[in-house]
């Protein structure tokens, strides 16, 4: 097949609509005869209902590490955003390309993708290896069953880089998140009878006030931690539902939380005292009134921060591709963490920026594009010496 520009390979990525909550096989099995044509061989990780996949290529010797390319297929949702182009075509304008995915993170897949014609003909010394996810944006999901798999193997690769939009900045580090949904059941009755029932509503007013006073002395300035913006753990309720009508005590509420912590905080901590001030605190009253009443929390997705050293491999090769050794952080998450857990030492550098991801008209400009696929045009050179420190 014919060589294709890594603009030429962003133009149809973009036009898989690959929205978290559909699938993602459509540009799976693209992605998987790009290589193929290539002389590359892929393997995927299918969810349950097997309609979505991770995707996973090796190329050069499969008997050492290596290098992983990593990025995740999925978008977020357009729906009610006020774009002024197709979001799934892609529209260039002055130097940029727009369309949902294009910064976050289209655009690295497809100069990863545009870079494999040139790592096949280099004859690599060490491998680089591709891996393609589904479902980050709903908490980094999908990665899992693929990093499960390649822990095990007998030559793991050694290092990764992700390349979610950071304008090719090289960054080693993002908080974690835990997200919960928490449960307030109450006793109904009629309004007219308030104390005779359990106001769910306000129970869950009194534990998501407990979660402001926790938020509050994480931000304290022993918590702190300068690397990140802000440089604290944050606690923040985002969604809560409650109630039938006015004159009905209600009987049911619930709302979801998160914490974004900084490496070295367990997050866990802050679900674990909240419930426990539910147990000593509100239950007590609550069941007084009504046996059957309760409180309860949920998790609903949690992934690891990503604190690398920067005198590790990973970092020293990052400062080399990105011809920086200034190291940032970034207030996204990524699946770096998940790669770390599973023995694989992760850094993030790629291009566009997040100030576009998730937006209407998100944007990458083409010169970031075109400084991505430099950078890999060197990762090529340094895989293709024998005397590269990445084992």
């Amino acid at each position: 097949m014919s060589e294709l520009s890594s603009r030429d390979l962003l133009d149809r990525l973009i036009g898989f609509a690959t929205v978290s909550r559909d699938s993602n096989l459509e540009l799976i099995t693209f992605v998987q005869q790009y290589l193929a044509d290539l002389g590359v061989e892929s393997e995927l990780f299918h969810n349950a209902e097997r309609t979505k996949a991770n995707l996973f290529a090796t190329i050069g010797p499969r008997d050492r590490g290596g290098v992983v390319l990593s990025g995740h297929t999925d978008v977020v949702p357009v729906d009610g955003q006020a774009w002024t182009v197709d979001p799934f075509r892609l529209t260039e304008k002055d130097g940029r390309l727009y369309g949902r995915g294009t910064a976050d993170m289209k655009g690295y897949l497809a100069s990863v993708l545009a870079a494999v014609p040139l790592f096949v003909e280099r004859k690599l010394q060490l491998p680089v290896h591709l891996a393609f996810s589904y479902d980050e944006e709903v908490g980094c999901l999908g990665v899992r069953s693929m990093l499960a798999d390649l822990q095990e193997r007998a030559h793991k690769p050694r290092l990764c880089v992700i390349g979610e939009p950071t304008e090719l900045k090289p960054v080693l580090g993002h908080k974690g998140k835990l997200a919960m949904r928490c449960h307030v059941k109450g006793a109904a009755c009629h309004s007219a009878y308030a104390p005779s029932g359990v106001n769910a509503i306000q129970y869950a007013a009194r534990l998501i006030n407990q979660l402001e006073a926790i938020g509050d002395e994480l931000a304290r300035p022993e918590h702190h931690d300068k690397r990140f913006d802000p440089p604290f753990s944050t606690v923040q309720t985002g969604v809560i539902k409650g109630g039938r009508a006015l004159n009905i005590v209600p009987a049911e509420c619930e709302f979801d939380f998160e914490v974004r912590s900084v490496p070295g905080f367990d997050a866990a901590s802050v679900a674990d005292r909240l419930q426990a001030f539910a147990d000593s605190e509100l239950l007590p009253k609550m069941r007084s009134v009504h046996a059957e009443t309760d409180i309860r929390m949920q998790p609903l997705n949690a992934y690891p921060g990503l604190a690398t050293s920067p005198d590790s491999d990973a970092a020293r090769l990052l400062a080399l591709l990105s011809k920086s050794d200034d190291f940032g952080t970034v207030a996204f998450g990524t699946e770096g963490g998940l790669f770390t857990q599973a023995g694989i030492p992760t850094v993030v550098c790629g291009p566009g920026s997040m100030d576009q991801g998730h937006k209407p008209d998100e944007f990458i400009t083409v010169d970031q594009l075109n400084r991505c696929d430099a950078m890999l045009i060197g990762l090529a050179d340094y895989l293709g010496n024998e005397g590269s420190t990445v084992r």
